[in-house]
């Protein structure tokens, strides 16, 4: 499950009190549950498995050969009311209407608060009848009435994560788990919260083998959040184990748990799958193209695809990217590997998978805010040397050929995906053109800015009648300051054009797209469009004298958890729910309100000298969390802070910003975790 910032505090928190509790119970020599928590279901202590006594048994054969693909309700609904049966119903309504049943989705899964806080007198899990009216078994019938799976939720603890306390499956193990099967339970999530302390391996062994002793098929889904490294030890015991804490609907959320996943790549493989947490697309904290990302990375690391959008307030973006057949097939190829990072440079990466029938899905990634070249050759991809390649860009669902270079100018924070094959037939498919500019342009109304354009040929046939435009909103004006068309483009060639735009005066800050498209023709006279997203920043130029940061516009704004705040705390994951910002007892009237990883962009325009502030973390995170403070202009460090603590009082930090066009404001995480980082900007001001 997915919690609010304040649980993940508690998780914390909980985290301590587990690791005690462990080292009690080993000093007092115990292994199996304290006899307060021990029930008839509880396992008998005793020696851990040896080679002696043979390996751990597996759970039913056959189950979650490729990633399981589903729905779980926790990151759209958490415990509101909008979480009960009629929602569960309509979701599997919408995974056969809208065709996500035929992609592949097969498990509707319940997440936490179905139940009600106490078992009945015979220590049995009771649903509430307010969410749940008619039962948790009728519920499932209907979900395989639609020929879906059903799948339910519970921790390995005394207790489930949410604070009203639900009862766990820690010491029901065998009731709770024939309880699941008799309802027709086909997936388990088992979470890690209130777990007094036991060793996690008992704790999730001793379920996997109550719903072995079910008779019944059920994926079993290990929630542990990797806090014990479940990759090297839970092949025998779960079907898919997360492998990090809980994704959020943010970018840097989103990021940071794809780093960490991408590295466990060789535990993965059919039945057995490294689970970096729910998706996340389609609720609202990160733009179309950031799902694509999302969605293009889950794929590549062969995840588990569980929606966690309420996909019946869901938008036509939403279904076209999560039922993209072509990168669905990329997540449940049946060789099961998972991608492996072939480079990683400056925030530029290059992903590869081997495919079961030869191919390789290659995902060229740009975490950056800026577009990026990112290059590679079939070569380097794993595939044997032939005259031409086929590339099927699993985005656009288009097929061009390549004689060997992979390459795009992705969007920032964009991914372009490919299938490459050698083919026989490359010759066939139009030549694979690529269309990139240098830059993000930033425009002040009124005033022209200037723009680069390339259309790179990357195949062996020419490109015929190419025709490039440049596509800006309405009232804008764009010229041509150089050919933008050409007859033929031959292989290998390539077309420059500068470009002169201007908005309006007047035209309001923000963020407009400004698409680059190249139109062109293949030797057999198949038209093909190709056309790269893009955006420019209208920017105001900061006045004369101070200026606080609070009070002039951003660029850009990634937060770790919720938005970024003006001159409050970031609080809590909605916006304006902070509080005045304070720092070791000390209040301050302005500044930002983050939470790391945070990044906060601005645009001095080469006007502003100096930048100042007083850091710290915010008082409401009391003693706790640890934080580093950065200031960046034009792409180079000018300020950075040691690691600021709760315990610590604001610290000063200031920096040269003279002529720097944009300025950065960056937060990282202190090196251990995310938990507490509430963190503040304060009195943060330009000097211009």
């Amino acid at each position: 499950m997915r919690v609010h910032i304040r649980t993940i505090h508690r998780r914390g928190r909980r985290r301590i009190v587990g690791a005690l509790s462990a080292a009690l119970l080993c000093t007092a020599g115990v292994t199996a549950l304290p006899a307060a928590a021990r029930t008839p279901d509880s396992p008998a202590s005793g020696p851990a498995p040896t080679a002696r006594t043979g390996p751990a048994p597996r759970l039913p054969d056959g189950l979650a050969k490729a990633p399981p693909m589903g729905f779980n309700n926790w990151n759209s609904t958490h415990c509101r009311a909008e979480f009960n049966e009629e929602m569960v119903k309509g979701i599997a309504d919408l995974f056969v209407a809208k065709g996500l049943k035929d992609a592949g989705y097969q498990y509707v899964n319940l997440d936490d608060c179905w139940a009600l806080p106490a078992r009945d007198g015979n220590g049995k899990l009771v649903p509430d009848p307010q969410r749940f009216p008619h039962g948790i078994k009728a519920v499932t019938d209907y979900v395989h009435s639609k020929g879906l799976k059903f799948g339910i939720y519970t921790s390995a603890g005394i207790k489930t994560c949410n604070p009203a306390g639900f009862p766990g499956g820690l010491g029901h193990e065998k009731s709770d788990a024939q309880q699941f099967a008799d309802w027709g339970v086909d997936y388990l999530k088992y979470d890690n919260c209130n777990n007094l302390g036991v060793d996690a391996k008992q704790r999730y062994r001793t379920m996997r083998d109550a719903l072995k002793a079910t008779g019944r098929p059920i994926v079993y889904s290990i929630c542990e959040w990797g806090e014990n490294k479940p990759w090297e030890w839970a092949s025998d015991v779960g079907h898919l184990w997360r492998t990090t804490g809980d994704i959020s609907d943010s970018w840097s959320s989103m990021l940071g748990i794809a780093k960490q996943n991408l590295p466990l790549a060789p535990h993965a493989g059919p039945g057995r799958w490294n689970d970096p947490d729910m998706l996340e697309v389609g609720n609202g904290g990160m733009t179309d193209t950031e799902y694509r990302s999302h969605f293009s990375l889950w794929s590549m690391m062969a995840a588990p695809l569980l929606i966690g959008s309420d996909l019946r307030k869901a938008g036509p973006e939403t279904f076209e990217i999560l039922a993209n057949k072509d990168l669905i097939a990329i997540d449940q190829d049946p060789l099961g590997k998972q991608a492996t990072v072939l480079k990683s440079e400056s925030g530029r990466w290059t992903l590869v998978r081997q495919l079961a029938d030869g191919d390789r899905a290659v995902a060229l990634f740009n975490e950056t805010g800026q577009p990026q070249r990112i290059s590679t050759t079939a070569r380097d991809l794993g595939l044997p040397q032939a005259d031409g390649y086929r590339l099927r860009d699993l985005w656009r669902h288009q097929d061009t050929h390549t004689t060997g270079t992979v390459s795009a100018t992705v969007p920032a924070h964009g991914t372009v995906v490919y299938r490459v094959s050698a083919d026989g037939r490359w010759a066939t498919y139009p030549p694979a053109v690529e269309t990139g500019t240098d830059r993000t342009p930033l425009v002040e109304a009124g005033t022209p800015a200037g723009l680069r354009s390339t259309v790179r040929n990357l195949g062996g046939t020419p490109a015929k009648n190419l025709t490039v435009t440049l596509k800006a909103p309405r009232g804008w004006q764009v010229r041509a300051t150089s050919p933008a068309t050409a007859r033929a483009l031959p292989g290998g060639s390539t077309l420059t054009t500068g470009w002169k735009l201007s908005a309006p005066a007047g035209t309001a800050p923000g963020a407009y797209d400004l698409p680059l498209t190249a139109d062109y023709r293949s030797p057999r006279g198949a038209r093909i469009t190709s056309t790269l997203p893009g955006t420019a920043h209208v920017v105001v130029p900061p006045p004369s004298g101070t200026s606080s940061a609070s009070a002039l516009p951003w660029l850009t704004a990634a937060n770790g958890w919720g938005p970024v705040e003006r001159n409050t705390s970031v609080g809590e994951s909605e916006a304006g729910d902070g509080r005045p910002i304070g720092i070791d007892g000390t209040g301050f009237a302005k500044g930002l309100g983050v939470h790391a990883p945070s990044e906060v962009s601005f645009y001095t325009g080469g006007r502003c000298s100096a930048f100042r502030a007083q850091v710290g973390i915010d008082d409401e995170s009391g003693d706790r969390g640890s934080v580093g403070f950065e200031v960046w202009a034009d792409g180079k460090k000018v300020a950075t802070s040691s690691t600021v603590t709760g315990a610590d009082a604001a610290k000063a930090v200031s920096a040269s910003v003279a002529g720097a066009q944009t300025v950065r404001l960056v937060v990282t995480d202190g090196g251990d975790g995310i938990d507490y980082d509430h963190a503040d900007w304060a009195d943060a001001a330009f000097q211009c």
